[in-house]
């Protein structure tokens, strides 16, 4: 919604590269399932059919609310399906479909509910300060509300949510473990072969703070350290890629 779809799906990505290769949340192996479920979904799918369609004829805070909650839901409900379709796909496991299907759409619509109403809320106080910022508003700057002013704000709260609000984190799993420990009994698969002891090799050494913790450090400090210099090297890598492709896009041309 704010950047959109192409170069949202690029910051998508380096949230997922950042949680796989330095917290070792999510393996290499299932990387691109990741980015798949999550990232093309949430960007093309909600971006193209809902964004967009929803704003076509004009910008309002309802319309905001409205479109951040159900493309919130569908792109969950797509990834939802998409996981216990590669898991029947894969071979891997013996988790039986129907059961797996049945047990992962209702907690990831609950889950879709709650990120559309923390989207909406974002989009919102952007709207109400900053409209232009949003991808298809056609609303003319405000005044009394600089793009500095707005990004302080949204980086002060990035970094209160990251390195305190996280602290109250539940313990408890995500939808996917949830799922699987309601089906399997276990949030944990088995799994053996050579591509996989290279890739959990190639993770233990680029997990600098694995499961968002320092080592031989108080859990309470590694979590908050994890969500503030996560936020950073998210930010530093999108910068990063931007700039590689505007001198890409700039060689070309010459």
């Amino acid at each position: 919604a704010l950047l959109g779809p192409e170069a949202g799906f690029v910051s998508m990505i380096a949230v997922l590269l950042v949680q796989c290769l330095l917290f070792a949340d999510g393996g290499i192996m299932a990387l691109g399932a990741n980015i798949w479920n999550m990232a093309f979904y949430g960007c093309f799918v909600g971006g193209y059919l809902i964004w967009r369609q929803f704003m076509k004829k004009g910008m309002s805070r309802n319309k905001i609310i409205a479109a951040s909650i159900l493309g919130s839901v569908l792109t969950l409900q797509l990834g939802a399906f998409s996981v216990t379709i590669e898991t029947l796909a894969s071979g891997v496991t013996e988790l039986p479909f129907s059961v797996f299907l049945a047990t992962m759409q209702p907690i990831h619509l609950a889950i879709g509910l709650g990120e559309g109403l923390i989207t909406s809320a974002v989009l919102v106080f952007i709207h109400e300060t900053k409209p232009e910022l949003l991808w298809c508003c056609n609303k003319e700057e405000k005044e009394g509300f600089t793009l500095k002013k707005l990004v302080a704000v949204l980086a002060a709260i990035a970094a209160i949510i990251g390195g305190v609000v996280s602290l109250f984190a539940s313990a408890f799993p995500d939808g996917l473990e949830w799922s699987m420990e309601k089906v399997a009994g276990t949030t944990e698969l088995a799994r053996d072969g050579g591509m996989y002891s290279f890739a959990e090799k190639i993770q233990s050494v680029t997990a600098l703070l694995p499961d968002y913790s320092i080592e031989g450090a108080n859990e309470m400090v590694g979590t908050s350290f994890s969500g503030i210099l996560g936020g950073i090297i998210v930010v530093i890598v999108c910068v990063g890629v931007c700039y590689a492709l505007k001198m890409f896009r700039k060689s070309i041309n010459e």
